[in-house]
């Protein structure tokens, strides 16, 4: 789950930004990185199910993987995709703050367990006064040791510090004697807790529906190509399908991507809040708690000096709901939950 954001990749997002034009195309490119609730985009491209679904609208679609996640939102904030699979956060960051409007188009997941806050030996929230941190600064991680703190009345000034740690370096980190904490996501989490004096103090299962998963594209782009949307929407739910009804070769294929095995990518999956049915996205999206949640991810941006450059107040990006209402500034909307593809494959009109 690569969702790691540092300051100069939003900086850099928000000068690269170039509005997209309106046009209607036939040939569309979407990004993608690993993270279990997203290798479907995989498995759709090398399957044919895209391809399948592209060719009743008349479109082509290519599915792009892109290693480093931030650099896909980057591309796409510059528009280089049409689309890209990022978090609620992340988006609300770079393109949405970087002034390129984008719409949630497929809700496909929330994290429920895949983040979490680990510490060496016993201990609990509040232990955590005066110890540093080991975490991707200002990623998911970061946000999610915000909330817990939060929770129990701590801020991050009651700690130690924390500390900038890639995450390619976390797992080795905390077989460190300097290193008391950490806040990482899977599958790093899985190999931390393989220790026995690691324990999980937190996790993103404590605050469901807040770190959300996404396929998001340019909403100009979506309003000029309705096809688009719908090839994209129906090829999701033909292979969530496939993944509810437990088709093996399926899931294998998307787990040996993801560098795992079957079992593996199963217990990924068992803290992944998958909706794999278009229905209950449409639910999730409709819902008032995701308001309350962009509300709290706007102030974490602000208060960390990531909401796009410059931004005078966490209202400063316009959030729009399928109720007509909006969060932050009603006149400045760039970040859109438009559940309308959803609700057609829940009504099996694509």
């Amino acid at each position: 789950m690569h969702k790691a954001k540092m300051l100069s990749a939003a900086l850099i997002a928000a000068v690269m930004a170039a509005p997209v034009m309106a046009e209607e195309k036939s040939e569309f490119r979407v990004a993608w990185s690993i993270y279990a609730g997203w290798m479907p985009w995989g498995y759709l491209e090398s399957s044919g199910i895209m391809d399948k679904w592209a060719d009743k609208y008349e479109i082509d679609v290519e599915i792009v993987q892109i290693n480093d996640y931030i650099e896909s939102i980057n591309q796409y904030t510059a528009g280089a995709f049409d689309g890209v699979s990022a978090t609620n956060m992340d988006t609300l960051s770079i393109p949405a703050g970087g002034g390129v409007d984008t719409t949630a188009l497929i809700v496909g997941d929330y994290s429920n367990g895949n983040d979490a806050i680990i510490v060496k030996g016993d201990g609990d929230l509040g232990s955590l006064a005066g110890k540093p941190v080991n975490l991707v600064e200002l990623s998911v991680s970061h946000y999610l040791l915000a909330r817990a703190l939060d929770q129990i009345g701590m801020s991050e000034a009651d700690l130690g510090g924390v500390i900038n740690t890639s995450d390619a370096d976390l797992v080795a980190a905390f077989q460190t004697d300097d290193v008391e904490a950490v806040v990482t996501w899977n599958p790093l989490v899985s190999t931390i807790l393989e220790d026995p004096n690691a324990k999980k103090l937190y996790d993103s299962a404590d605050i469901p529906g807040e770190i959300i998963d996404i396929m998001f594209v340019n909403t100009q782009t979506l309003a000029d190509n309705p096809a688009f949307g719908k090839a994209l929407t129906g090829a999701w739910y033909e292979v969530m399908g496939l993944m509810a009804a437990g088709d093996e070769a399926a899931l294998t294929e998307m787990a040996e991507a993801a560098g795992t095995d079957l079992a593996g990518y199963k217990a990924q999956l068992d803290a992944t809040a998958m909706f794999y049915d278009p229905a209950e996205a449409v639910a999730f999206v409709e819902s008032d708690a995701l308001k309350t949640t962009m509300v709290s991810v706007a102030e974490f941006l602000f208060d960390k000096g990531i909401l796009g450059e410059g931004a005078p107040s966490a209202d400063y990006v316009g959030v729009a709901y399928p109720d007509g209402s909006t969060t932050g500034d009603a006149g400045n909307v760039q970040f859109r939950y438009d559940p309308t593809y959803m609700q057609m494959a829940a009504d099996g009109a694509l």
